[in-house]
């Protein structure tokens, strides 16, 4: 039960690096403003919901969608490994 509880910390520090890596990388802007904060992630920066929107060349689909698709894989995997 103890390796079972960490599951979701797990998951949302692996969450934020996957976010991050599906955020638009051309000044860094973004990614560095994109932070875990407790149990949220927040994207601190005016231009996100464009962002996620598809507004950019370099992530069509956003990133809030891939990371939710990851998310859905990964906890099975994290589960699976206890």
């Amino acid at each position: 039960m103890k390796a079972l509880k960490k599951v979701p910390d797990q998951l949302l520090n692996d969450a934020e690096r996957e976010l991050k890596a599906n955020t638009p990388k051309r000044s860094g802007n973004a990614r560095n403003k994109t932070k875990l904060r407790g149990d949220k992630i927040r994207s601190d920066y005016p231009y996100a919901g464009a962002l996620d929107a598809g507004s950019s060349k370099q992530a069509p689909q956003g990133f809030t969608k891939p990371t939710l698709r990851y998310m859905a894989k990964h906890v099975d995997k994290l589960i699976k490994r206890i």
